[in-house]
């Protein structure tokens, strides 16, 4: 007999440094545990990175090498699962294009991470990238037509909006898209150096690659 289908899953993390203990605690260890159970795949999410890092692109590339390595350093097994750099599968772009003209501006706006990300970052005018960056998360589930994602409590809203937007799509061309479960983390938030959340955009971190030294201080 043959194995059951395995559910699709899709998690992924941006690219704007180093990873760091938040990503190895949040999502890393989990991931890893679940290429045993689902058909993962696991997102390094460049295009996402430029929501607020477009002004210097110059070490992106590295950052995405050095991603691989960490995800790969993790214990990710590539006969297993399948690593996906975002940019290198146009299909992601595309799909963010035609979600973004049948989704409400009004459903954007009241994402509570837009209002934070402008407030804690001193951001006076945003760009569409970081009011879209719902929208570009939906495509990037959505065209693996995952059924589960690994999410913290943070991110819920990002998925309750990528179900709203895939029940939409659904309801204007017939049934093409699953309404993707959430699977809360163990380790839905993780402080930062600064007792906020650890996060590469607020230069708070202790990154996996840092030597013992420089983790002890």
């Amino acid at each position: 007999m043959s194995e059951p289908k395995r559910k699709v899953i899709f998690s992924a993390m941006q690219v704007t440094g180093r990873l760091h203990l938040g990503n190895l605690e949040g999502a890393l260890r989990n991931w890893v545990r679940l290429q045993d159970e689902y058909e993962l795949y696991a997102g390094i999410v460049d295009l996402h990175s430029l929501t607020t890092g477009f002004e210097d692109t110059s070490e992106l590339r590295d950052n995405i090498r050095e991603a691989a390595i960490d995800y790969l350093a993790a214990g990710l097994d590539s006969e297993k699962m399948a690593i996906v750099v975002q940019s290198w599968v146009p299909a992601h772009a595309e799909l963010h294009v035609l979600l973004s003209m049948i989704t409400p501006v009004g459903w954007l706006e009241r994402v509570p991470t837009y209002k934070e990300k402008r407030e804690q970052l001193h951001i006076a005018s945003p760009s569409y990238g970081l009011l879209g960056y719902p929208v570009l998360m939906a495509a990037d589930i959505l065209v693996y037509r995952a059924e589960v994602v690994p999410v913290g409590q943070d991110q819920v809203p990002h998925l309750e909006l990528t179900r709203e937007i895939a029940r939409r799509f659904n309801h204007l061309y017939g049934e093409t898209f699953p309404e993707p479960e959430a699977l809360l983390t163990e380790f839905a938030v993780l402080p930062g150096l600064d007792g906020r959340k650890m996060s590469k955009s607020y230069g708070n971190c202790i990154h996996l690659s840092d030597s013992a030294e420089m983790v002890r201080e």
